[in-house]
């Protein structure tokens, strides 16, 4: 019989938390695969093993850390995760909203969410970032909600609005940073096209993603992003573009996670300046 969700949960994750961290993070960051290393600029940081807190899961994905570092970045305190939870590891989906209600009750204010994600855009090269405006949630439409079963009242509404979940004001003032780092080529804005995985896409389910409006594929961040705009976190997400999306039948090449890390590791760099100059120029 499936786990039933309930808010005390979610409260005993944070009174185990609040013991340990005294000063409360203004800003949550989810790091995608590749980008734990926006975790390891924090100062003066606290790291928490997710397998340390009641009720929340381990991170099983090579590339992620499995681990909650406090601290500060770019002048702001952060809550940061190093390592996410996916669909294909068998979670169930309210479990996925847990970090992100932790983090409401901690007085967070925003989330910066970043992911490695397939290229649908063929404008788009490996290496770009593409600021995400919105989402197509395939398990999603098909049930894997997070907001799933009996609504927490506590947390937010029944029916929550999600169309305006990524914030156009946030996403302006990264796209600004960028542009004042020099990296404004490398930018783009894009729909995040999400699917469960872990397998990658077939040739066809590419074809229909490129169809359906997707300019960038991959297996997390909507899930994420439906419980913020749930419990009234503003979100900011950011998608590395890790490889090619093979659309082309004659193709010989396949995607695979080591190429995923590989991009990440190259662009690693970038990422977190922009993160952490974002954050300064945050109110």
């Amino acid at each position: 019989m499936a786990e039933e969700y309930s808010h005390e949960k979610v409260i005993e994750s944070y009174d185990y938390l609040k013991k340990i961290i005294k000063e409360n993070p203004e800003v949550g960051i989810i790091c995608g695969s590749g980008l734990s290393g926006l975790g390891e600029d924090v100062e003066n940081k606290i790291i928490v093993k997710y397998g340390d807190i009641p009720n929340f899961m381990t991170s099983t994905v090579q590339g992620h850390k499995g681990q909650l570092v406090f601290g500060r970045l770019g002048g702001k305190k952060v809550m940061c995760m190093q390592g996410r939870f996916h669909p294909y590891e068998g979670h169930e989906a309210w479990k996925i909203a847990v970090p992100l209600r932790v983090m409401k009750l901690f007085g967070v204010e925003f989330v910066i969410i970043t992911n490695a994600a397939g290229g649908l855009n063929r404008s788009f090269g490996v290496g770009d970032f593409m600021l995400i405006k919105d989402h197509i949630s395939f398990p999603g439409l098909g049930g894997y909600n997070p907001l799933w079963g009996k609504n927490d009242d506590k947390f937010g509404p029944r029916f929550p609005a999600v169309t305006q979940a990524y914030d156009k004001n946030l996403r302006k003032l990264m796209y600004d940073t960028a542009v004042d780092l020099g990296i404004k080529d490398t930018m783009r804005e894009g729909i995040y096209f999400n699917v469960a995985g872990p397998s990658y896409e077939t040739i066809a389910e590419l074809n229909l993603a490129l169809k359906l409006g997707g300019d960038a594929i991959g297996m997390s961040t909507a899930q994420e992003v439906v419980a913020a705009a749930h419990c009234g976190l503003k979100v900011c997400a950011c998608s590395l573009i890790t490889n090619y999306c093979i659309i082309d039948y004659e193709s010989t090449e396949a995607a695979n996670h080591e190429e995923v890390l590989e991009t990440g590791r190259a662009r690693a760099a970038a990422m977190q300046k922009l993160v952490t100059e974002f954050l300064k120029r945050c109110p």
